[in-house]
């Protein structure tokens, strides 16, 4: 089986099968296509499979261009149907790992599609968990249900985990140069999946088991949680000292070893970073061990919203304004600059504490110009010198980069920059409240 398979990918008669066509499912799929693969996406919202057919798309990542010319050529198709599946040789399951409201890890999409890929599993088939998760997932839910069918691992069918590992936005990163982590439940399993990704991917990284590969996108993300709650610490160390923290960061960053930059902000968004940690620490409690650091981090983060609340609070109260009634426009829904994921982002608890706090709250993101919370729907206002002048206050939340701060500065009587966004403007008539104080402006 191994060898037929090894074969069948390397001469691209394999059919290839991406379950999830979100932010990792469709620019994977793109990849494998570029590579000269037939590939079937497959997606449970047939609203979302008929606008990926008509060859638009709905990742910043994938241009429409990419995605119709392969939809033309029948290199790509999007399906509703699970009977699909059957045809594929190999799959690569990109659902999502939500957390629930106790913030334990939510499986259900993982194990609907890995009950789907049971269904629809034959000899010569090659399965690969891409899915953020916690240790043992790819053993504890894929495997057996795999073996539930008579078929053996390693010999029968292919079973690996590939953690993806996608920046949305990012310029210089993407899914075809970010090396590849994968470990299977055998050798010959890590094999396959080496060689299919390999097709497509720049770097292959193979790892001696599925449990390292899932810890390795664990570790990454928890790196990225502790530090950036360590320096949104620092930020409210550096508040109460009265020192401006984006001096004593970049500072710090001029040490040419033993320190990497992080720089802190309204808190932390995105589907990785504020989720992640929460599966490692669920999995450690099973076990009897408390994630201290996880704990923490989590914590000051999450706290941040508060932290820009209250800023906006203080900084009216010294306008002589209450909140209560106050019209302040949030500049930035999205978790991070330039792009429209709003995916866990910390300015919807902004807006919710502010609105919380009497605040009439309207909101600007040039990415992002309506969304839907809880059933209301939010629609995003002009940027224009009226709007800007009529703010009690204007919140940076996130710092795209098409916004002309001179201007916002020129025109704002108050503006509380969350993320040192007007770090270059010139003095002028807003007075700026930051998360900190700051150095003196020319």
């Amino acid at each position: 089986m191994k060898t037929q398979l090894l074969s069948k990918i390397a001469d691209r008669s394999a059919v290839t099968a991406v379950i999830g066509l979100g932010y990792v499912g469709l620019p994977l799929a793109m990849e494998f296509c570029d590579a000269g693969f037939t590939v079937i996406g497959y997606d449970i919202t047939q609203s979302l499979v008929d606008l990926l057919n008509s060859g638009t798309s709905h990742i910043l990542d994938v241009p429409s261009s990419q995605l119709a010319a392969h939809v033309k050529s029948g290199k790509f198709t999007a399906t509703a149907d699970e009977s699909m599946i059957a045809r594929a040789d190999t799959i690569s399951i990109a659902v999502p790992t939500p957390l629930a409201k106790t913030r334990d890890p939510d499986m259900s999409y993982v194990i609907a599609a890995a009950e789907a890929v049971a269904r629809r599993a034959h000899k010569g088939m090659l399965i690969v968990l891409e899915s953020t998760t916690y240790p043992g997932t790819t053993r504890d839910v894929m495997q057996p249900r795999l073996e539930k069918l008579g078929l053996i691992i390693g010999e029968d069918v292919f079973l690996a985990f590939s953690p993806e590992r996608v920046d949305p936005g990012n310029p210089k990163w993407h899914t075809k140069n970010t090396p590849k982590v994968l470990g299977g439940i055998t050798p010959a399993c890590t094999e396959t999946a080496a060689a299919l990704y390999a097709t497509c991917i720049d770097t292959i990284v193979p790892v001696s088991s599925p449990e390292a590969a899932e810890l390795t996108k664990l570790l990454e993300n928890t790196f990225r949680s502790v530090n950036i709650g360590l320096v949104n610490e620092m930020a409210i160390i550096c508040d109460r000292l009265g020192v401006d923290v984006w001096e004593v960061i970049e500072a710090a960053a001029t040490k040419p070893f033993g320190f990497m930059k992080f720089t802190p902000g309204p808190g932390i968004g995105g589907h990785c970073i504020p989720l992640d940690p929460h599966y490692l620490a669920w999995k450690m409690r099973t076990l009897n061990y408390k994630t201290r650091f996880i704990d923490l981090a989590s914590e000051i983060n999450s706290a941040m919203p508060d932290v820009v609340a209250n800023k906006v609070s203080l900084a009216l109260n010294d306008e002589r304004k209450a909140v209560r009634g106050s019209a302040v426009l949030v500049l930035g829904v999205a978790y991070k600059r330039d792009i429209d994921d709003m995916r866990e982002s910390p300015a919807l608890d902004v807006i919710r504490l502010l609105e919380e706090h009497g605040a009439e709250v309207t909101y600007h993101d040039p990415h992002v110009p309506r969304y839907t919370e809880e059933g209301h729907e939010r629609v995003g206002v002009e940027l224009t010198d009226a709007v800007l002048a009529g703010a009690d206050a204007v919140v940076i939340v996130t710092d795209h980069s098409s916004i002309d701060y001179q201007r916002l500065v020129d025109k704002a009587s108050l503006v509380v920059d969350t993320r040192n966004a007007l770090a270059k403007t010139k003095k002028s008539r807003a007075r700026i409240v930051s998360l900190t104080p700051t150095a003196p402006r020319a």
